[in-house]
């Protein structure tokens, strides 16, 4: 360490109706005896990080470069009709970052057995060359395991593992799983091929169908081809699948999240064993869990009277779970973090260049395979 500060990147809407990401200069934090400091060396760019960083209100055709190196300042407007769900937030320049991973440099008296380990945390505010934080938050992972392969150890495994206590909680016995391609899906595919769980998995791409394929999945759907919903409805009545997640919020023009609930109220007619006026008694659950898709979700009920779509979110589920069943889930995922868990990457980038209008374009547009990592000491 050169000296006594620390650089992170910086979020913030302008009371004239912009966003602007900088690059803000703070001062080192020095650990409590519970404490670590890590100096972290990856930080993923998740979906869930945009909220934030552009704020999903963001005008990506007007974007503004002012400034270079430590300097740099990136605006860029908000559209006028969104600008009121951003008042809470104006004129307050907010540290970015989910989650990341690092080296342990320094530490409390309570916490020394932690310096010189790899640890992966989501403590927000990770877009930081430097983070101060309880070591109890800290997953620490074992020898030989790289801060680039534990970046991505709290969001998508946690989110793919709850997924399945969800299910266990809520009666279920498979999932329908939608935009399955992404580093989530894959790592959902596995588990459940470990687990002996049924998945059925949509994509829009043949070669997300060959991607997934590729890994082991047994059921795949492509929302691209013309027999889309007869291969969904023979994929739920193999499975009997009666509990969705769904990352778009809308998808397939805005109804797949009301097409899978049609598919399978679909596959539970299939089985009945007598006709009723008020549909399936098969209840049929859809959680909405991330929002791919801006456009508005469509319903078209035809799916009978027992079913719920609602949404879904990983920190009040774990609430749910309990400590016990979480702090196991957090032991399997630095267990398998270069197998099951193992997260890829299109792009290393350095701060400066996360702040590049070809950069934030690529990365807002989430598309599969195209994940970029940011290194915070680059």
């Amino acid at each position: 360490m050169s000296d006594n500060s620390s650089k992170e990147i910086r979020s913030m809407v302008t009371s004239d109706g912009n966003i602007e990401i900088s690059i803000a200069n703070v001062e080192m934090p020095i650990p409590g005896d519970d404490e670590v400091l890590i100096e972290v060396h990856a930080a993923p760019i998740n979906p869930s990080d945009l909220g934030l960083l552009l704020s999903f209100a963001a005008d990506l055709s007007t974007i503004n470069v002012s400034g270079s190196g430590d300097e740099t300042v990136t605006s860029m407007k908000i559209h006028p009709a969104l600008m009121g769900a951003m008042k809470p937030r104006i004129d307050e320049s907010m540290p970015v970052g989910n989650e990341g991973s690092g080296i342990v440099i320094d530490a409390g008296a309570n916490a020394k057995e932690l310096i010189g380990k790899t640890v992966g945390l989501a403590g927000g505010s990770m877009y930081s060359q430097y983070r101060c934080v309880p070591a109890a938050n800290c997953l620490v992972m074992e020898d030989g395991t790289s801060p680039a392969e534990a970046a991505s150890s709290f969001v998508n495994p946690l989110t793919a593992l709850a997924f399945i206590e969800t299910m266990k909680m809520e009666n279920h016995t498979a999932i329908v799983h939608t935009a399955a391609a992404s580093n989530l899906g894959q790592m959902l595919v596995k588990i459940c091929k470990a687990d002996d769980i049924p998945l059925v998995n949509i994509v829009r791409k043949q070669e997300q169908v060959d991607l997934l394929k590729g890994i082991g999945a047994e059921h795949v759907c492509n929302t691209s081809d013309s027999n889309f919903m007869e291969s969904l409805v023979s994929a739920l009545v193999t499975t009997g699948a009666t509990l969705g997640f769904d990352a778009t919020g809308g998808g397939n023009g805005g109804e797949l999240p009301g097409q899978i609930l049609a598919a399978m109220e679909v596959a539970a007619n299939k089985t009945a064993k007598e006709y009723s006026r008020y549909g399936s008694d098969t209840y049929k659950q859809v959680y909405i869990y991330g929002g791919l898709d801006q456009s508005p979700t469509i319903l078209k009920r035809s799916y009978g009277m027992s079913w719920g779509l609602g949404g879904w979110l990983l920190t009040p589920m774990i609430g749910r779970i309990g400590m016990e069943k979480f702090q196991a889930m957090r032991m399997r995922v630095a267990k398998e973090i270069k197998t099951t868990f193992a997260s890829t990457y299109a792009n290393e980038i350095s701060f400066e260049e996360m702040l590049q209008p070809e950069i934030i374009k690529s990365y807002a547009k989430q598309a599969t395979g195209q994940k970029y990592l940011v290194n915070p000491q680059k």
